[in-house]
C-alpha cells in the first residue's frame, strides 16, 4: 500500500477506538496503513490488540523520562520513525504540548464523547447526564493546545435517555466514535478537509484526482 497514508495511534487503554479504525482498513472503508501504535501504559489492551497483525507496537512510558518535554520528544521520534502522516489520538490520556504539536501541525486528531464545545475533558458523559440535556454525542476534532478545543471535523448526535446511566451513554456514544472516527481519518487520507482559520473545511473529492 505505498500510496496510502500512515497513521500512527497513539493509545492509553482498552483500545477499542484503535480496533475499530483497524477492522475499516481491512473492509477497505478506509484506505490507511497504521504504521505504530505506541501506548504510554505497558498495560495498554491497546498493545494486545496489535499482536499478530505485523503492527509494530510500543511502549513509551512517562515515568522513566524526567520531563514532559523529553517525553514528548521520544514520542516524535518514534512518530518519525515510522514516517506517519496523522497522529490519530485513540484514548491517550496524556495533553501533548506545543512542541509536539508544532512537529505535527494539522496532523494530530482526537475524538471526544460529546458535542464540542459542550462538555470538554474528563466524564465528558457524566456531565452530559448531570446538566440535563437531551442530545449529546460524539466529535472528531484536530488538536490544539486546549482541552478538546481544536478545530471541528465531524460530530454526530445521540440521544440522552431518562434511565441513562454514564456507563450506558457512553457505550451507546461509542457505537457511534467507532463509525464516526474512521469516517474522518479517511476523509484526510482522501485529502479533503482544509483548515480555514477554526473551520474546517471539506473539500469535493474529485478536486484532488
Amino acid at each position: 500500500m505505498p500510496d496510502r497514508k500512515v497513521l500512527g495511534i497513539l493509545a492509553s487503554g482498552r483500545g477499542s477506538n484503535l480496533q475499530s479504525i483497524m477492522d475499516a482498513i481491512l473492509a477497505d472503508r478506509l484506505q490507511a496503513k497504521i504504521g505504530v501504535v505506541i501506548s504510554d501504559k505497558p498495560e495498554a489492551n491497546a498493545l494486545r490488540r496489535v499482536i499478530g497483525m505485523d503492527i509494530p507496537a510500543v511502549c513509551i512510558e512517562r515515568r522513566k523520562f524526567a520531563s514532559k518535554q523529553d517525553f514528548e520528544q521520544a514520542l516524535a521520534a518514534e512518530l518519525k520513525l515510522h514516517r506517519v502522516d496523522l497522529v490519530v489520538l485513540a484514548g491517550f490520556m496524556r495533553l501533548l504540548g506545543s512542541e509536539f504539536l508544532s512537529r505535527f501541525a494539522g496532523r494530530v486528531m482526537n475524538i471526544h464523547p460529546s458535542l464540542l464545545p459542550s462538555f470538554p475533558g474528563l466524564e465528558a458523559q457524566q456531565q452530559a447526564i448531570d446538566y440535563g440535556v437531551r442530545v449529546s454525542g460524539c466529535t472528531v476534532h484536530f488538536v490544539d493546545q486546549g482541552v478538546d478545543s481544536g478545530p471541528i471535523i465531524l460530530q454526530e448526535a445521540v440521544p440522552v435517555l431518562p434511565e441513562d446511566t454514564a456507563g450506558i451513554l457512553a457505550e451507546r456514544i461509542l457505537a457511534v466514535e467507532h463509525v464516526l472516527y474512521p469516517r474522518a481519518i479517511q476523509l484526510f487520507c482522501q485529502g479533503q478537509l482544509k483548515l480555514a482559520g477554526r473551520r474546517v473545511l471539506l473539500e469535493e473529492r474529485g478536486s484532488h484526482l
